[in-house]
């Protein structure tokens, strides 16, 4: 009997020897988190992400939500419908002025020739201080919004001597070409779509010294203090995505096109402008100051104090996976 039981137990030894150990996402339940993103190029890291298992080997089966802009995915965030969400820094300066309890965990991407002015030739619009009176599409809240009252400002020029027209992005292409708008301030996709699509007629007005946009992983405050390993495993992953970017160009491109299905010139074209890196630093607490000067001047907001954006700020996640990226002054 006992050697029947020593030679059971090497066979099931042996068997177990011929396994090879689960990898550690797949020996725990996924935690399943829903994530707000947009087929922007800003979103890029995530799209990566997702499509190269990053998250599922971090244990996180991340359920995409996919809009048009990150002013909607922030929505969805506010509205309990997603964990995370894909925003440039205006959005997220509006719901703090709301009162809404939000934090940013990291940025993902900055550009500064990505918003501009693109403009339509017949409509006597060949210079920048050419759009005096006509009429210039924008998305109200978004950093379209406050990319064009910079591009006034630094024309000697203000929102009361243009006609601004309220429009979503997917609206400006169809308003350029059909000629309700003179002009629209917008960023890409359907900044070089529209370009392509005006031809000759097309004049573009960037400005480098303006305005740099950043896009951000945003959050409600509870979520990020109750799932405070969620969080790191979340980072890591898009860590990892940046890194794959960096080293791989071209791949990620293509992750990129069949992601959200548009042509890979397009995806090429744009690529340059941006600067695809998981980060925070004090560019992100000085832009959503001088956003909320510029809010408080044109009476978009009923606020008068500051606030202290540091408290909408979450470091703690990014300095424990990732401390080199934290340059924040507290």
């Amino acid at each position: 009997m006992w050697r029947m039981l020593v030679a059971v137990c090497c066979a099931v030894t042996l068997a177990s020897c011929d396994r090879a150990p689960l990898p550690a996402a797949d020996s725990e339940v996924r935690q399943k988190i829903t994530v707000a993103l947009t087929g922007q190029p800003q979103s890029t890291l995530v799209h990566v992400a997702l499509s190269k298992g990053y998250f599922l080997n971090e244990g996180l089966d991340v359920q995409p939500l996919m809009h048009t802009f990150g002013k909607e995915a922030l929505q969805s965030v506010l509205d309990g419908k997603a964990d995370f969400a894909t925003v440039a820094e205006t959005p997220v300066m509006f719901s703090v002025l709301k009162g809404d309890r939000i934090f940013v965990i990291a940025n993902i991407e900055s550009s500064s020739v990505n918003d501009a002015v693109l403009a339509r030739r017949d409509a006597g619009i060949a210079r920048p201080g050419d759009v005096k009176g006509k009429r210039v599409g924008f998305t109200p809240g978004t950093t379209s919004d406050f990319f064009l009252d910079s591009f006034l400002t630094a024309q000697g020029l203000t929102r009361q001597q243009i006609a601004p027209v309220p429009l979503k992005p997917d609206e400006m292409q169809d308003a350029l070409l059909t000629k309700k708008v003179d002009a629209v301030a917008t960023w890409n996709y359907p900044l070089t779509q529209i370009r392509r699509q005006l031809g000759a007629q097309a004049v573009i007005f960037y400005d480098r010294q303006i305005y740099t946009e950043t896009f951000n992983i945003a959050a409600m405050q509870d979520f990020v203090r109750q799932n405070p390993q969620t969080l790191k495993r979340f980072l890591r992953a898009l860590i990892q995505a940046e890194d794959f970017v960096a080293r791989q160009p071209e791949q990620a491109q293509d992750i990129v096109t069949a992601a959200i299905k548009v042509d890979k010139e397009l995806v090429k074209e744009v690529w340059d402008a941006f600067s695809y890196q998981v980060r925070l630093d004090q560019n992100l607490l000085i832009t959503l100051e001088d956003e909320t000067r510029w809010a408080m001047k044109n009476k978009l907001t009923d606020k008068t104090v500051m606030p202290n954006y540091a408290e909408y700020i979450h470091v703690d996640s990014l300095r424990a996976v990732k401390p080199e990226a934290v340059k924040l002054k507290r």
